[in-house]
């Protein structure tokens, strides 16, 4: 981690609650990283904190050896590594077992992130996470924690009440297996919409640690179009805000304002949530690097609602 410095707040803002809020999020905070940039996991290591988890993400035609290589050199780093799970690419139940094992024996995976994947048909008897969860894989091979997919603002390809319903099931039925439950969500660009649905999700009896997702930064183009692919919800329209010029997609967006707002409600005792998790979309070791920063209390709190990173006196 960079050397701790002084985050200071301007004149009239929340100074040390919302600043040591805010750190503690970043100090908190789980990451993604992709198999093509396994590369940057050494220059990472001075960046984030031993044992943080680190999600590795499961492209297109990527081979399940590729995500255990990707595991293997994420635990060789110092580092957490919790692998995507698309249930459809799964050809059998065999399969399952080999993968879940493969992954246990060679890269000591405690946690796995369960998702449907967005592939209009199973290769296998898996169609829903629900369909992997009844079978007591993961107990089996020793988990006791299971990360699966939130949609606070829903899903582009399936009804809110769909999306909702399949959200209480999977964790009833983690939980009757005795495994605790983070639910991680798709990135967004707004806090109220995730802290709104954490509270219903509450209300309707539903335990877990709900983490949300944020993207690192990166240029507003870029996040626009992985919104798009990714049918991400109203909280689009805070990227979109301001399009006055083509200057405004040049440069860089990061994620200051939704972390200040979730650290706002955080410290303030009006919600309660797990944490957050980075998307890195403008690249690994840049998101890292913004991590770090955060982490090490090296930003200033601004008036406009966000922070300056790198700011600190």
């Amino acid at each position: 981690m960079l050397n701790p410095q002084p985050a200071l707040a301007t004149a009239g803002m929340p100074d040390a609650a919302l600043v040591e809020a805010i750190v503690q999020l970043a100090r908190e905070a789980s990451i993604e990283i992709n198999v093509q940039d396994v590369a940057d996991l050494g220059p990472s290591r001075a960046l984030l904190a031993a044992g943080t988890k680190v999600y590795v993400s499961h492209l297109p035609r990527q081979s399940w050896l590729a995500t255990e290589t990707a595991c293997r050199a994420v635990r060789a780093a110092g580092l957490r590594p919790v692998p995507h799970l698309p249930v459809r690419l799964v050809a059998s139940a065999s399969e399952l077992d080999g993968v879940l094992d493969r992954l246990v024996a060679g890269a000591r995976v405690d946690e796995v992130l369960l998702v449907a994947g967005d592939y209009p048909v199973a290769a296998g008897p898996y169609s829903m996470v629900a369909d992997v969860l009844v079978t007591g894989a993961l107990e089996k091979h020793g988990f006791k924690t299971v990360s699966m997919a939130g949609h606070p603002e829903g899903h582009p390809k399936v009804s809110l009440g769909e999306v909702r319903r399949a959200e209480r099931e999977k964790v009833m039925l983690a939980t009757r297996a005795g495994l605790d439950v983070n639910l991680v969500t798709q990135f967004f660009f707004e806090h109220m919409p995730f802290l709104d649905w954490v509270g219903d999700l509450r209300a309707q009896g539903v335990r877990a640690r709900f983490v949300g997702g944020v993207a690192g930064p990166a240029r507003p183009a870029t996040l626009l179009k992985f919104a798009m692919r990714c049918g991400v919800g109203p909280s689009i329209r805070a990227l979109t805000a301001r399009p006055s010029s083509f200057m405004h997609l040049l440069g860089d967006h990061g994620p200051e304002h939704v972390v200040r707002g979730l650290a706002e409600a955080r410290s303030g005792g009006a919600a309660e949530f797990g944490g957050i998790h980075l998307f890195g979309f403008g690249g690994y070791l840049r998101t890292c690097e913004w991590l770090s920063r955060v982490a090490s209390g090296n930003f200033r709190l601004s008036g406009h609602g966000g922070f300056e990173v790198g700011a600190a006196a």
